[in-house]
């Protein structure tokens, strides 16, 4: 069946004579100095590993597909994370293959013919979606083993091997959930492909700590651009693109939507309007990371004196953060339970927020787990496992992640906050509208963990000596 092509009502008609021309005169472009990829190597154990842990069954995992931002308009492609994981490749359509002998196909969308009869050797120039005079070109089939590593065919062959029972990762391609039957092992596999990313590789490490240095100059650039934004009317946008040029610059974008909260917005915990101006009396909050060409994205918050001093009630709050993520990030190591850094950082909360008066009851009692009143105040986790995902491994069993133990290689982030909503009358008035995170990044390691994202200073008096060099 001929496939039917991506064009739109309005493009002009294409005459015999044009498509005739078309058809012709085109150089090889075929390129043969490429490399492979640098995680290449690893991408090749990934998937031994994925198909010694299924053993004599097809596994199916789908790169994902565009999605349309308005009309014809897409959004920028990202290929899902354990596809990515597994191959490297980023390209929408693709889908990858384990047989149940092990071996891997990569099936993909080939480069556009150029003289092929029919709406086949128009699409590279007619079809908006996909064809390469609207959106570059693409690997052919060696090109694309080569920087792979890995055996590849073109995807119109992929249903000539999807016959028979599969697990799929579903939820990524609608056309390649239709075409198998449901597995009861597929929720299994979706597991898996997380737990598998739990303990990073050192080129995964290295890729992180990357995006932790990059993601440092984009603070560090904030904080430079404050004087302008300080100006605008909406500086919390201004400095979300100020953060969003260091993230294009160096990497792929931004690992997620930027949180750039100023004044009460920072009580919002996931505040990404960032449309305020900036009011030089009150805090920023700033939570935002780069991600890599290779989408490994780092992910850090600073809360900052946008006057460039803390006032005394600012302080106040922001030392009670800064100590309970001191003491949290004193609990990270391999054996410890993954919860143990959360409960510590909440005790220090609860303890503190008890000495101001603001927590009524005493703090064991409220860090009984039938009771949590302290949580009005801070709500959220103080942390997550990070790498591919900003809250990387989500699909893995609570028994091997939120309830397992710490292993050497784990990257995650430590996080604690206080957001005390400017509306809320169990405070006291000069304590309302205030909130502060602090996060950082560390990797677990053999003895302890590695502060990753220690060049952005955390404690206040070292927060006011950084921003005074940079402005």
């Amino acid at each position: 069946m001929t496939e039917k092509l991506n064009t739109g009502s309005h493009d002009l008609p294409v005459s015999d004579a044009l498509a005739a021309f078309m058809s012709t005169g085109w150089a090889d472009t075929h390129r043969d100095d490429l490399a492979p990829l640098p995680q290449a190597a690893y991408t090749a154990k990934r998937r031994t590993a994925l198909a010694a842990r299924f053993p004599g069954e097809r596994l199916v995992i789908p790169s994902g597909t565009l999605k349309a931002r308005s009309n014809d308009d897409d959004y920028r492609f990202r290929a899902h994370s354990a596809f990515a994981y597994l191959t490297g490749a980023q390209e929408p359509d693709h889908v990858l293959v384990v047989e149940p002998s092990g071996e891997a196909t990569l099936f993909l969308r080939p480069r556009s013919p150029r003289s092929a009869p029919g709406t086949a050797g128009q699409e590279f120039y007619r079809d908006r979606r996909y064809g390469e005079f609207w959106v570059g070109r693409r690997a052919d089939l060696a090109e694309a083993e080569t920087l792979y590593q890995i055996d590849c065919a073109p995807i119109d062959r992929l249903d000539g091997v999807l016959g028979g029972p599969a697990r799929v990762l579903r939820g990524v391609d609608a056309s390649v959930d239709a075409r198998i039957t449901p597995h009861d092992g597929d929720a299994e596999l979706e597991s898996f492909l997380s737990e598998m990313r739990l303990v990073k590789d050192e080129w995964e490490i290295a890729e992180l700590q990357f995006a932790v240095d990059a993601t440092t100059r984009g603070f560090e650039d904030v904080v430079r651009a404050l004087p302008a934004a300080l100006g605008h009317r909406r500086g919390e946008r201004y400095l979300e693109g100020v953060f969003g040029l260091r993230s294009r610059l160096e990497g792929n974008a931004v690992g997620y939507q930027s949180i750039v909260a100023s004044g009460a917005n920072a009580c919002v915990l996931h505040w990404i309007r960032n449309d305020a101006r900036l009011n030089e009396d009150e805090l920023l909050l700033l939570d935002a990371g780069v991600e890599t060409d290779h989408l490994y994205t780092a992910d850090i918050t600073r809360t900052l004196p946008l006057s460039g001093r803390f006032t005394p009630i600012q302080r106040q709050v922001y030392e009670l953060v800064y100590e309970a993520q001191d003491a949290a990030i004193a609990t990270l190591r391999p054996g410890a339970s993954f919860r143990d850094f959360h409960r510590t950082a909440m005790r220090v909360i609860a303890e503190g927020l008890h000495d101001w008066g603001v927590l009524k009851i005493g703090v064991d009692e409220a860090m009984e787990p039938g009771n949590g009143l302290y949580r009005r105040y801070t709500l959220c986790s103080s942390g997550h496992m990070l790498g591919l995902d900003v809250h990387d491994c989500a699909r893995a069993r609570a028994e091997t992640y939120l309830d397992g133990v710490l292993e050497e290689g784990q990257v995650l982030t430590v996080e604690p906050g206080l957001y005390l909503q400017p509306d809320d009358l169990t405070l006291p008035p000069e304590l309302r509208g205030i909130g502060v995170r602090i996060e950082d990044d560390l990797v677990i390691t053999a003895d302890g963990a590695r502060l990753m994202s220690s060049g952005l200073p955390r404690h206040p008096d070292e927060v006011e000596g950084w921003m005074a060099a940079l402005r």
